[in-house]
C-alpha cells in the first residue's frame, strides 16, 4: 500500500471524521520503517510500504489498545452524528416555520395588492402587524439559538446565562400583557 493509499483507508475507518495528513503519514511511516515494522519497496514512482512479519506481532501485542480506541473513535463519531442530525432537525424545522410564515406573507401582500388594483385604501391591520412580529421573534430565536450554541461550545453556557435569559423574556411578556 502507498502512503496516499493509506491516507484514504484511514479516512474512510474514521467515517471521514479524521484524514490525516501527508506530513503525518510519511514520517510514521519513515519510523516504523526503522523499527522493521514495515518494508519500503518502489514501483515506478509509488513508494509501496508493507507490513513485516514483526509489524504483525506488533498489531498483535498492541490489539487490546487497538481496540480501546477504536470504541472511543466509534463513539465519538457516533456522538458527532448525533449533534450533527439533531442540529440539522433543528434547522429544518426552522426552515419550515420560515416558508409557512413567508408563504402567509406572500399571501397578505396579494390581498392587500388585490385591494390597491381595486382602488381600495390599503390597511396596516393587527394581521399585518402580528406577521411582522412574528418574523421578528422567529428571527430572534434563530439567532439566540446560534450564540447558545457558540457558548455551548466555548464550555460557557452557566446557568447565569439561563437565569438572565429567563428573566429578560419574562419582561417581555409582561410587556405584551400590559
Amino acid at each position: 500500500m502507498h502512503g496516499y493509499e493509506l491516507i484514504q483507508a484511514l479516512g474512510s475507518r474514521f467515517g471521514g471524521t479524521y484524514v490525516p495528513s501527508a506530513g503525518t503519514i510519511y514520517p510514521r511511516l519513515a519510523k516504523l520503517e526503522d523499527e522493521a515494522l514495515v518494508t519500503k519497496s518502489t514501483d515506478g514512482r509509488k513508494t509501496i510500504y508493507e507490513i513485516t512479519d514483526a509489524g504483525r506481532a506488533e498489531l498483535e501485542a498492541r490489539h487490546s489498545e487497538l481496540d480501546g480506541i477504536e470504541n472511543d473513535v466509534t463513539d465519538s463519531v457516533r456522538r458527532l452524528a448525533d449533534e450533527v442530525r439533531a442540529s440539522v432537525n433543528n434547522a429544518m424545522k426552522t426552515l419550515r416555520a420560515d416558508l409557512a410564515a413567508t408563504a402567509r406573507e406572500a399571501r397578505a401582500d396579494t390581498r392587500e395588492a388585490g385591494r390597491a388594483i381595486r382602488g381600495e385604501p390599503q390597511r396596516e391591520t393587527s394581521a399585518t402587524r402580528l406577521r411582522e412580529a412574528e418574523m421578528v421573534l422567529d428571527e430572534f430565536r434563530h439567532q439566540v439559538r446560534i450564540d447558545l450554541r457558540s457558548r455551548v461550545g466555548q464550555g460557557d453556557l452557566g446557568e447565569d446565562v439561563v437565569a438572565t435569559l429567563r428573566e429578560q423574556l419574562a419582561q417581555v411578556r409582561q410587556t405584551l400583557r400590559g
